[in-house]
């Protein structure tokens, strides 16, 4: 149990250990434990993760007490456990062990930011976040611009982003606060899980294959994508496939009038999947319907389809106005799909562009233009690839599937900075 200013809260904490890494799990009536989804609305979702970086406060004192470890770095994640660096921050006041804590902030999408919290951390007793960075831009009540000032160290998903969000269009009114901290902002590029992602031993799809034999083991797996979304089986035709959450970010007013006049006048297959936002949920429902003869859409989520989209698919599409890393570019190449993706953040960093000639360079095809007709001018670009130079598809596609997407080299980065975060909490050492 600890107090807040509205009471005693009880915690209940489960450990496991993954790896030889433990792992803490926290359930806390009402705000954790029965929910069905990760995310609700602002007004139930602020109160549940306030209290949540509270909680995690006192759960490190409590692994203190109890198993005789204190962090050396809270590691905290966009607006949610945005109060956390601030709460520490107080801490170091009067509590020794705080003192030495470091604390580094990770942004995976600047447009959530938990703004307009003031009402709920008055009501809680927070004091007033007069950090004078927050103070000159009035930003006190944003969680997410919290974390930009009080944390020792930033980082974003990849390094494109790091630098879109100090701009206007991608800052989200946060791009002056942290181009006051870019001493301490880094780009990180997300990575994947090499084994657990390998199409040679994934038990979802039908016909296993790696980067020396997908020309002969792959095209089972888009026979069967055909056979599963109820289309013709035909290896000539190139089907084009999307995984997605349907949201706005995605580029899917982009998208979708793009492949209503491909499905229209051209020979081409279409599957999709994902869903989100009601209006791109009938957009996609629609699209299938529409042209149930090429196209098959699956409103919702499924792994195993999932899993043989990128797998099947010849051409990936991820058209996003805006991605602060992606995984489903790399996943397609990883399975041996060339992704269409505008030239944006992780996607700008992942995917290299076709070189438009022999294939000496290309994992896919880029574009930079937020309109359905370079959406559709890109496709058509690799449809001609695709059927005229067969050869060089086949070059780009063994280039993507090597590509190594492993956190390997990330990880490295990641743990230099923790160190670097934890450093600057150290005592100087006495000269003599």
């Amino acid at each position: 149990e600890f107090e807040r200013a509205t009471g005693l809260e009880r915690v209940d904490l489960y450990g496991a250990e993954h790896d030889g890494v433990p792992i803490y799990f926290l359930r806390a009536q009402p705000y954790f434990g029965q929910e069905r989804t990760v995310y609700g609305n602002w007004d139930t979702d602020v109160p549940r993760f306030i209290f949540f970086c509270q909680a995690a406060l006192e759960v490190a004192q409590a692994l203190d007490e109890h198993l005789g470890w204190f962090p050396n770095v809270f590691h905290v994640n966009d607006w949610h456990t945005g109060l956390i660096p601030f709460l520490i921050d107080l801490r170091r006041s009067y509590d020794a062990r705080w003192r030495a804590v470091g604390t580094m902030l990770t942004i995976h999408n600047m447009a959530y930011q938990g703004d307009h919290v003031g009402g709920f951390t008055f009501t809680l007793g927070i004091p007033a976040r007069n950090h004078p960075e927050l103070e000159r831009r009035d930003l006190g009540d944003n969680m997410l611009a919290t974390a930009i000032s009080y944390s020792d160290v930033i980082t974003t998903v990849s390094p494109r982003y790091a630098v879109e969000i100090q701009f206007p269009y991608q800052g989200y009114g946060l791009h002056g606060l942290l181009r006051s901290r870019l001493i301490d902002l880094y780009g990180i590029l997300n990575g994947i899980d090499m084994d657990q992602w390998d199409p040679d031993t994934d038990p979802k799809i039908v016909s296993h294959f790696n980067a020396d034999n997908f020309r002969t083991q792959r095209p089972a797996n888009k026979r069967q994508l055909q056979i599963d979304a109820g289309l013709e089986v035909r290896d000539d035709v190139p089907v084009i496939g999307l995984v997605s959450r349907l949201v706005e970010q995605k580029g899917l007013d982009l998208a979708f009038p793009a492949l209503r006049q491909l499905l229209t006048d051209t020979d081409v297959q279409f599957v999709g999947l994902g869903s989100g936002e009601p209006e791109f949920n009938d957009l996609l429902f629609r699209l299938g319907a529409d042209f149930h003869w090429k196209a098959r859409a699956f409103v919702g989520y499924n792994a195993t389809v999932a899993q043989r989209v990128y797998a099947g698919c010849d051409i990936f599409l991820m058209p996003s106005h805006y991605e602060p890393c992606g995984v489903g570019q790399m996943l397609a190449m990883r399975y041996g799909a060339l992704p269409i993706v505008r030239e944006t953040g992780g996607l700008a960093d992942t995917v290299e562009n076709y070189d438009d000639g022999a294939g000496d360079r290309g994992t896919g095809f880029l574009f930079q233009w937020e309109n359905p007709d370079a959406v559709l001018g890109t496709i058509q670009w690799a449809l001609t690839t695709y059927r005229q130079r067969q050869n060089v598809w086949q070059r780009m596609q063994e280039r993507a599937m090597r590509t190594d997407f492993s956190w390997n080299r990330s990880a490295r980065e990641y743990i230099d900075l923790y160190e670097e975060a934890a450093a600057r909490h150290q005592p100087d050492p006495v000269s003599i």
